[in-house]
């Protein structure tokens, strides 16, 4: 796949990093406050292998921010990682902690920002800073060869690490974009997040019907690749 290329070449921020002024100072608050919880940059969780990668908002304050680990801890994890377990992306049982036992198959899940900004909102400018971390992932996943963003922040930071406009591939929920770069699809869904569970934008047969299509993509490559 060709990817543009970043000023930093690591897939990972390091635990101090320094890039979002105000993304530190929320996190130096919230190490004072919470000295017991991660208050980090959350690292990507799942296989270097992986044909499938998720990418999220951002980590939850009292989720990934406080256990370490993408979509850990907060009702978003519960769905998606059922989800994940059900179509057979993951194997195991899910708890909310990060020293559940639960892995993933062939899966890689990450988030768009990697540091938890205040309210669940991070700003454009720390979007497209993290961008280049996102960047350096897809790159680093030889096997990649399907996408599912989870919103449309996590959507437009995907396009733009392809360094493609947003116009050729528009956000929706059940989209699913061949990208320009070979076999690789990318697949839309609204985020699993209980406001929009809890306003019925999202229902969990529409985030699993999601899945099944990626499901059936994959399932269709391999049987190219016997025949």
């Amino acid at each position: 796949m060709s990817l543009p290329e970043s000023a930093f070449d690591c897939a990972e921020p390091d635990r101090d990093c320094p890039l979002c002024p105000r993304l530190v100072a929320f996190r130096q608050e919230n190490r004072e406050a919470h000295a017991d919880w991660f208050n980090a940059p959350v690292p990507s969780f799942g296989e270097e292998t992986a044909r499938l990668l998720i990418v999220g908002l951002a980590p939850g304050l009292r989720g990934a921010n406080r256990t370490g680990r993408p979509f850990t801890g907060d009702y978003a994890g519960v769905l998606l990682y059922d989800t994940l377990l059900k179509f057979g992306f993951a194997s195991g049982s899910y708890e909310e902690r990060d020293d559940d036992g639960l892995t993933l198959q062939q899966t890689m899940i990450t988030n768009a920002v990697r540091c938890v900004p205040p309210a669940n909102k991070p700003e454009t400018a720390e979007i497209n800073m993290c961008r280049q971390f996102l960047r350096k992932r897809i790159s680093l996943l030889p096997n990649l060869a399907a996408i599912v963003v989870l919103g449309r922040i996590a959507h437009v930071a995907t396009i733009g690490a392809f360094g493609l406009k947003l116009k050729g591939f528009p956000f929706s929920h059940g989209a699913n974009h061949p990208l320009p770069c070979g076999k690789i699809h990318l697949f839309g869904s609204y985020h699993c997040s209980r406001y929009n569970t809890n306003t019925g934008m999202l229902t969990t047969e529409m985030f699993e019907t999601v899945f099944m299509n990626v499901r059936n993509y994959l399932d269709r490559l391999d049987e190219r690749n016997v025949d």
